[in-house]
């Protein structure tokens, strides 16, 4: 087998059949295949699509390139969830104790955030003794024993896919479907997931910035999963704007023992119940997502749900008394308050331009190397649709630094304020097939 005829297979529209795919992603992880001819299948693909036995054959492929978890000692149905990423996105942290109090094993692996905020892992790590460093036979327990833990991801999984990421992000080739969902399938799948329930953000602090581009993708996803034996569902989910309040680690971890009171932001927690629905069925509690959203809005009152995340805390390390005393969380020295300048509705918060003020204070990393300060951050004070009056605060930034002329600039580029104005849909769509 050539390469060569490989690339010209696909450039010219051809199938490729699953003997190909594995010869190119074998040798090109082995470093056989040199990265110019990489680049050639990879743009042809951009240009000529995969059908979706290819899209399967590429993800398992790149899952076979590496280690694989294997949750088998776990009982019961094992769902992982995915976000394709946003701006105060504090879902997994609300999530994890939610479904596990309903006896859904959660055994999530998440990395560090590189970008606006922290990854899921350093959000944790603002509660003091907070750690993911457990061996598998620890995770595995924990998970058996009490229905969640999170461990750090290991540094084996789908070597194939971060090589090609790496190439795809210097070779115009990141915007294409089959390379996204393969990607993205190829992490949830070789981490060990029985089902995988998926968030698919849109809007303008999305990877994908219109609805039609993330249906496409989230359809494609679901059918790699549910094509290679993994069920798998998707949310079509806003990203027009910060989701909840918070922006900042130590924030979104106050915000999402609020969200687990039941005194959550209304879409951080609408969204939550929403996902957590679609969790439950495919764990197979419940027999509908009426069902399960019910179950889930009972272990919310009830306080079960908190009392589950006091346990998940203290299982790794954390200090469980920051629910009951979030000030115990780091804290900012300064509170300072960006005011309306003018009367009116707030009519749009660029997401990701706000997930840039926040990266100024330090909530996160512009390299792998930075340091990050938990206390900061950012908490929005109106969103899209809200009256807010000149004078009104919009935001309160909480700095361990007086001066923030820089981020006071960013956030006024990025709200703006209209004479009328309606709040976004949150749910798009849901997908299930």
């Amino acid at each position: 087998m050539r390469m060569v005829d490989i690339i010209s297979k696909k450039r010219d529209g051809n199938s490729l059949s699953k003997a190909e795919i594995d010869f190119f992603i074998e040798g090109y992880t082995k470093g056989d295949i040199p990265d110019y001819q990489a680049s050639a299948l990879l743009m042809a693909i951009y240009f000529e699509d995969m059908n979706d036995e290819e899209r399967q054959n590429l993800t398992l492929a790149m899952v076979n390139s590496g280690e694989t978890i294997d949750l088998s000692a776990i009982s019961g149905i094992k769902v992982d969830k995915h976000s394709t990423g946003g701006v105060g996105d504090t879902t997994t942290l609300v999530l994890a104790p939610l479904v596990a109090a309903l006896g859904v094993p959660v055994a999530k692996m998440s990395g560090r955030g590189l970008g606006h905020t922290g990854g899921t892992i350093d959000k944790l790590e603002s509660v003091e003794g907070f750690h993911v460093e457990l061996s598998q036979k620890d995770f595995i327990e924990l998970v058996n024993r009490d229905k969640v833990a999170v461990i750090g991801q290991s540094g084996n999984l789908t070597p194939a896919d971060k090589k090609l990421y790496a190439l795809r992000d210097v070779t115009g080739t990141v915007d294409s479907i089959p390379l996204i969902a393969s990607s993205i399938m190829s992490k949830k799948i070789a981490a060990g997931a029985d089902a995988i329930c998926l968030d698919v953000k849109t809007g303008a602090g999305a990877f994908m910035k219109t609805e039609e581009d993330a249906e496409e993708l989230a359809r494609a996803m679901v059918r790699i999963g549910n094509g290679v034996q993994r069920n798998t569902m998707a949310v079509i989910s806003d990203m027009s704007q910060p989701l909840g309040f918070a922006v900042g680690n130590a924030l979104e971890v106050k915000e999402a023992i609020d969200t687990l009171r039941g005194n959550g932001p209304e879409d951080l927690t609408e969204l939550v119940l929403v996902l957590g629905s679609q969790m439950v069925v495919l764990a197979g509690q419940a027999a509908d997502l009426a069902e399960a959203r019910a179950k889930l809005e009972a272990v919310i009152a009830s306080g079960e749900a908190l009392a589950k995340f006091k346990v998940f805390l203290e299982n790794q390390g954390g200090d469980a008394s920051v629910v009951d005393d979030p000030s115990k969380l780091p804290q900012a020295r300064y509170e300072i308050d960006v005011k309306a300048k003018s009367s009116g509705f707030v009519s749009e918060i660029i997401a990701d331009e706000i997930g840039v003020a926040a990266m100024l204070l330090g909530a996160g990393r512009a390299t792998k190397e930075d340091q990050i300060d938990l206390g900061v951050g950012l908490l929005l004070r109106r969103k899209i649709g809200d009256r807010v009056e000149a004078g009104e605060t919009l935001v309160t930034i909480f700095s361990n630094r007086e001066d923030v002329t820089e981020v006071k600039a960013k956030i006024y580029a990025s709200i703006q304020i209209a004479e009328q104005a309606s709040a976004p849909k949150l749910v798009h769509k849901i997908i299930t097939e």
